[in-house]
């Protein structure tokens, strides 16, 4: 019983973590139909943006912390001119593409620049290890319900913002009738800073939680939650957010599960062939596509 509580948290962090990245995914291809594959790539040079800052100010949590956050949303902010004519134009396939040189340059740099290529690693006190919750040997510690609970918090706070705030409400009505919006006046550049604004935030905390999750980093971590990314996208529906929520949760436990009940690197084969049956079945995935 201990064991199987420990893969349900397990399955709750990851699921925590890939919501926050598929509702910022789903958000920028919603606004501006735009494939930004290079999102969880941001995520990551953030986080060695926050493991810089460590260094320089010997190890100061707080500050380490903010500059994750802070630079999710300056990267965020930083690439909405790049894309903001191909959103114009609806280049959705160019986007991707772009995105993919953005991806393609950012792991490059990190594998040779940043500590010479070498994975980097964040204090042990970053981690938040103490227990909190102790079931026989399943325990919860303070990073993994700072993790759960902030992960499921931030997206509540986005959902928030785009359901219940007359800003929210022009994002969306850009996302649904973007000709009906231009021509009534709604500010499009505006709206469009403001979703890679909110895109970033989400970055910019998901890196801090990824941080405490793992406790390390490496220039190849971008392209696996980038996979990860689009698998749950796909099987939700492209552009859905309740869905993409949904899926999250879903893959997490599925990966959780795996790792911990099956032998072997089977995580992501189990996770990937369940998600390609769906597509089998379902072209558009489980809630339908959004975008």
């Amino acid at each position: 019983m201990e064991f199987l509580l420990a893969q349900i948290i397990n399955g709750l962090i990851l699921g925590g973590i890939y919501a926050l990245l598929v509702t910022g995914f789903n958000l920028l291809l919603l606004e501006g139909g735009v494939f930004q594959y290079a999102y969880p790539h941001l995520l990551v040079l953030s986080m060695y943006v926050s493991w810089l800052v460590l260094r320089v100010t010997g190890n100061n949590i707080f500050l380490g912390i903010l500059a994750a956050v802070l630079s999710g949303i300056v990267l965020g902010i930083a690439t909405e001119p790049i894309f903001r004519s191909l959103s114009k134009r609806g280049a959705a396939v160019a986007s991707f593409i772009v995105a993919l040189g953005i991806a393609i340059i950012i792991t490059d740099i990190l594998s040779r620049v940043i500590n010479k290529g070498i994975q980097i690693a964040f204090p042990e006190s970053l981690k938040g290890e103490k227990a909190l919750l102790q079931f026989g040997y399943a325990i919860i510690s303070a990073g993994q319900m700072l993790t759960i609970l902030g992960s499921f918090v931030a997206v509540g706070g986005i959902f928030f913002i785009l359901f219940k705030t007359k800003t929210g409400r022009a994002m969306r009505a850009m996302a649904q009738v973007p000709g009906v919006a231009r021509l009534i006046g709604l500010p499009v550049n505006a709206m469009s800073l403001y979703s890679y604004m909110l895109a970033g935030i989400l970055g910019g905390i998901s890196s801090v939680f990824l941080i405490m999750a793992l406790g390390s980093a490496s220039s190849g971590l971008g392209n696996t939650l980038a996979l990860k990314v689009l698998a749950v996208a796909i099987f939700a529906g492209l552009g859905n957010l309740g869905g993409g929520l949904v899926s999250a949760l879903i893959l997490g436990m599925a990966e959780s599960f795996v790792m911990g009940y099956m032998r072997g690197d089977w995580a992501n084969a189990v996770a990937f062939g369940m998600i390609m049956i769906i597509v089998m079945v379902r072209p558009r995935g489980i809630f339908g596509m959004k975008a």
